[in-house]
């Protein structure tokens, strides 16, 4: 095996994506004599960069060097000259699936990540895009329209790692989420000073809590696990999973670009509602789960669990017999293809 010093190898994982690594070293594994020793920085960037001219993108073989343009971003551009309409440096990304009911939930959050310098991206699941043009910073967002699609449908078709790369930070949010407690910017601040590569605010007062690991702890600004017995699991400081610690909810998460690139090859294509899918993003955590996934509590959120695809869900909602038995049916085939989503997702991540 070829001997390459711990501290040069520290330097290339830094340098490069963990995926080229592998294959990188196994390159120059099969090229070196068995016993060689590579000491010289210099010479061991110098065969990275050679390798990575041989592995360009699939279909860009026969492009000229130079060319081949990888990625991309979702940053509008004017119709005429080489300029962005938004002058802003953008480095992190928001994206919400939206229906015209929740207008004022989702104008406060919208108002709030555009103070903070995000690109917004709504997905309209309601197909209605025109009634928000009477908000001023409509023009400022990107639209996308499927109606009747969930946020992870939205995701796995329009947020591939490729078109988010140059994101630091990727953001995929319910829309009944209240913000008033919540700040964009230092709730980045944190998590890069945590090192969190998967995260999510906490649910504060009054709000829908589903797993108790996502509760606030006013005393903290972060914490990774819950100490306590979750429907039959004791959750100690030995804990490494889910429910009781390397774990965030489906409403919320907050993904590094490194840890995307991972779950995004992990949502299937069918799936809907994304039940299962948190159980298993510990696999993304670009490290260990109990360290690097944890909840935000000093900047945090209320979970006002509005029913997804525009219901609503405020007090003193009077509705007809027959409205109220449709939303119900509704309702229990919503729970239904929850269900199989998570049968369907643990059948298909068994390792």
């Amino acid at each position: 095996m070829l001997q390459i010093p711990s501290e040069l190898t520290i330097y290339l994982r830094n340098k490069t994506l963990s995926v080229i690594n592998v294959h990188f070293f196994r390159l120059i594994n099969n090229t070196f004599p068995s016993k060689a020793i590579i000491t010289s920085r210099r010479l061991l960037i110098s065969l990275l960069k050679v390798f990575m001219c041989l592995k360009r993108p699939h279909g860009s073989e026969t492009l000229p060097k130079g060319i081949v343009t990888a990625t991309s971003d979702l940053e509008m551009r004017a119709l005429w000259g080489n300029h962005k309409m938004n002058p802003e440096n953008q480095t992190n990304l928001l994206g919400m699936a939206v229906g015209i009911k929740q207008k004022e939930s989702v104008d406060k959050i919208v108002r709030k990540f555009l103070s903070s310098g995000f690109v917004i991206m709504l997905f309209h699941y309601d197909g209605n895009v025109d009634a928000w043009k009477d908000f001023e910073w409509s023009d400022r967002c990107i639209h996308v329209s499927a109606v009747s699609q969930t946020k992870w449908w939205f995701a796995k078709r329009f947020l591939h790692p490729d078109i988010v790369s140059e994101y630091e930070y990727i953001f995929l949010w319910d829309e009944d989420l209240g913000v008033e407690h919540f700040n964009a910017t230092r709730y980045l601040s944190i998590i890069k000073e945590e090192g969190l590569h998967i995260s999510q605010p906490a649910l504060g007062r009054n709000s829908k809590v589903h797993h108790a690991l996502t509760r606030r702890q006013p005393r903290d600004r972060v914490h990774r696990r819950v100490y306590q017995n979750i429907r039959g699991t004791n959750c100690t400081g030995n804990s490494t999973g889910p429910p009781c610690a390397g774990f965030v909810e489906m409403m919320a998460p907050v993904f590094s670009k490194a840890s995307w690139r991972c779950a995004w090859h992990m949502i299937p294509n069918d799936l809907v509602h994304g039940w299962g899918l948190d159980f298993r993003l510990g696999c993304c955590a670009q490290g260990k789960p109990t360290e690097n996934v944890g909840v935000v509590d000093s900047e945090y959120v209320v979970h006002n669990s509005v029913p997804s695809l525009g219901g609503s869900a405020r007090k003193g909602n009077t509705q007809c017999p027959l409205q109220a038995a449709k939303k119900e049916l509704h309702s229990k085939k919503a729970i239904v293809i929850s269900r199989r989503d998570l049968e369907i997702f643990c059948i298909g991540t068994k390792f």
